[in-house]
């Protein structure tokens, strides 16, 4: 069917689905990182504050001796400090696991659409099927998988301390196997949570790629869109290829020779000093020719008739390039006969061409011959 979703989203439409906030990501990461980096910090952080706060408490209980108000709020201000230092140092870890698991999965969001309002997100069928739909069941299995495995790795944990009920065991010994098993829990945790949470994110990248698949009709169009519709760039061309026609047309104007075939070839040529050789400013066969001939009798600028001149200056020129350095000679003979004729006062006309030669050299076509504008100038120089 074409109407099927069978194509993978181009950047176009990852780009807009980033801004609807379809993006895959699972808040697991991030947690259970934290709870992981808090496992492994723990034993550092307990070592080095119950050092301290022991140390606090030796103090506290020899000042009791002579208690006043400065050594109190002494005391409680370095406790306030120990305090302090250790919510700093967890706060900014778990700010830093955070930044780097939301950089980890495509960065940050800002999904501009979704803080709009629109009528659709009070659908109660869209709601329904988000209370009821494959999500919903997929959140229910993950709430499920993390109970069932926090509550096996608990019993675990509960089931190596049983030798030490009775009282058998020192106390310092017990409390101290408790906290290394506490510690070994929580990292222990956070491991099965980190595994979780990568298969929560392979969950949510096959449901965005499901929801950003596009069907080949989408894709034409997109296509269509981005690199231009063929009937408007047809068009366009089409309009551009008038207008520059036209500036061709209103350059005959300025030519001092057309030189024609007689009737399907034209070329308008237009000496410029400061190039130090003709440059053309008119080609055109067929009915162009004809528009140019015609425009040229308007304007009064004289034609000559010269076949293999006019061929040769048609197959190896485009408008607005000097003629082939091959051609100075035969071109420069026309324009002495024109510009005598301006001087003498007479302008326009059709004439045959001065040159006595008949052959020409062999001249590259359009398109092979070197540009460049240096050489025309040397030579007229």
């Amino acid at each position: 069917m074409s109407g099927e979703k069978t194509e993978k989203p181009t950047a176009k439409r990852r780009k807009e689905s980033r801004k609807e906030g379809q993006v895959a990501r699972t808040q697991e990461l991030g947690g259970w990182a934290s709870v992981l980096a808090f496992g492994l910090a723990a034993p550092l952080l307990l070592q080095r504050e119950l050092h301290s706060l022991w140390a606090l408490f030796e103090r506290s209980l020899t000042l009791s001796a002579h208690p006043t108000t400065s050594v109190a709020l002494d005391l409680l201000g370095e406790g306030a400090r120990h305090v302090f230092v250790v919510l700093l140092v967890l706060g900014s870890m778990v700010m830093l696991i955070g930044v780097a698991s939301a950089l980890a999965q495509g960065g940050f969001v800002f999904a501009t659409k979704m803080v709009k309002p629109s009528a659709s997100k009070l659908n109660p069928l869209k709601g329904a099927k988000r209370i009821f739909g494959p999500q919903a069941a997929w959140e229910g299995v993950k709430m499920l998988l993390k109970s069932s495995v926090v509550g096996l790795l608990v019993y675990s944990a509960i089931r190596g301390l049983m030798p030490l009920v009775g009282g058998m065991v020192p106390i310092q010994a017990t409390l101290q196997q408790l906290s290394h098993s506490a510690l070994g829990l929580m990292r222990n945790i956070a491991l099965a949570g980190l595994a979780l949470a990568a298969v929560d994110y392979a969950m949510q990248r096959r449901r965005v790629g499901k929801q950003t698949r596009m069907s080949k009709e989408e894709v034409k169009q997109e296509h269509k869109q981005s690199e231009g519709d063929p009937m408007l760039k047809g068009a366009i061309r089409a309009r551009q290829l008038a207008a520059s026609r036209n500036r061709m047309m209103a350059d005959v104007a300025t030519a001092d020779v057309v030189l024609v075939n007689p009737t399907h070839v034209a070329v308008a040529l237009r000496y410029e000093s400061e190039l130090g050789a003709p440059r053309v400013v008119a080609r055109g066969a067929g009915a162009i020719a004809a528009k140019i001939r015609e425009r040229a009798a308007e304007e009064r600028v004289p034609l000559v008739r010269d076949i293999p001149l006019a061929r040769a200056l048609y197959s190896s020129t485009k408008v607005g390039q000097t003629i082939p350095s091959e051609l100075f000679n035969a071109v420069a003979t026309v324009l002495a006969f024109v510009i005598s004729r301006r001087t003498s006062g007479h302008h326009g006309g059709e004439h045959r061409s001065p040159r006595k030669e008949t052959e020409l050299p062999d001249v590259p076509a359009v398109g092979r011959r070197r540009r460049n504008s240096s050489a025309p100038a040397a030579a007229g120089r």
